[in-house]
């Protein structure tokens, strides 16, 4: 089930991203952040996540205060990645709960997380590369990646789905995907010898020369204008999926391209750097 919405304000102010893929598991708590509802301000309004990007310390714990009072998420559950853009995921226990705001995030290079621990809020971080959350209703276990150009290149998506399936016996046919915002395949530029890194792994299907339509909810009017070939980051990212044995019918894309709305979410490019960060959260409730 493609798509995606954005919630009326919830307490605070705070709107989030959800997924339709996901709507039907109460025992679930997922959302990608936007960037209404906090404290932050200037190139970081208003809800900022990232610690030591020029926010205030103060802003960016408010900000997280607020989306976990909105999501009832209770205050010490996080556990955050370490992105390096690494094709790394380590498997979060009980007592991983709290790194990342409480406690020192004490790994590096971590770029994914899964777990079946309750309450364990799963946390990374995008502004146009692609995260992927992974949901097994059956084991009841969950995965959460930051898939830049790099990891979905090295298969950090399949990865994680397959960390899952060896950690906890998931059947691949019954994992859930939904690959969130992030830059869409109108919007990623990129050179050739990035092309050629993709046509390795993926085939000629992820390169975009010209198009004539655009993806859902793409509002780029470069489809005519191409000097350069552009890559289908969603697409990448479903075929990774899909080699660790997950059904294509399981495989949902939000299609909210960061860089089409950098109102609603941040975007790296499309603010030459000059922004905040977005997050997402993924956990199993404990009740």
């Amino acid at each position: 089930m493609d798509g995606y919405t954005i919630t009326e304000p919830l307490n605070n102010g705070v709107a989030v991203v959800q997924f339709p893929a996901f709507s039907g598991f109460p025992e679930l708590k997922h959302a990608f952040s936007t960037r209404m509802g906090g404290v932050s301000e200037g190139i970081y309004s208003t809800m900022n996540f990232r610690f030591g990007i020029g926010d205030t310390d103060e802003n960016v714990l408010e900000n997280y205060r607020r989306i976990f009072e909105a999501l009832e998420i209770p205050w010490g559950s996080e556990v955050f990645t370490q992105q390096t853009h690494s094709v790394n995921v380590r498997v979060a226990t009980t007592e991983d709960r709290g790194i990342g705001i409480g406690r020192e995030v004490p790994y590096k290079d971590i770029d994914g997380l899964v777990t079946d621990v309750p309450g364990l809020a799963l946390t990374i971080f995008t502004s146009d590369c692609v995260p992927v959350y992974l949901y097994d209703p059956v084991r009841k276990a969950i995965g959460v990646c930051h898939a830049g150009w790099r990891g979905t290149v090295g298969g950090i998506s399949a990865k994680t789905a397959e960390l899952m399936i060896e950690t906890y016996g998931c059947n691949a046919s019954n994992i859930l995907a939904v690959i969130g915002p992030s830059i869409g395949p109108e919007c990623f530029e990129v050179g050739e010898e990035v092309a050629d890194e993709f046509r390795k792994a993926f085939g000629e299907s992820v390169i975009i020369r010209r198009s004539k339509a655009k993806p859902s909810d793409c509002e780029c009017d470069k489809a005519e204008k191409y000097r350069k070939p552009h890559v289908d980051l969603w697409r990448a990212n479903v075929l990774s999926l899909m080699s660790a044995g997950l059904t294509e019918k399981h495989i949902s894309v939000s299609g909210l391209c960061t860089m089409c709305h950098p109102d609603i979410v941040f975007s790296h490019r499309a603010t030459a750097g000059k922004r905040g960060s977005n997050a997402g959260f993924l956990m199993i409730s404990e009740s």
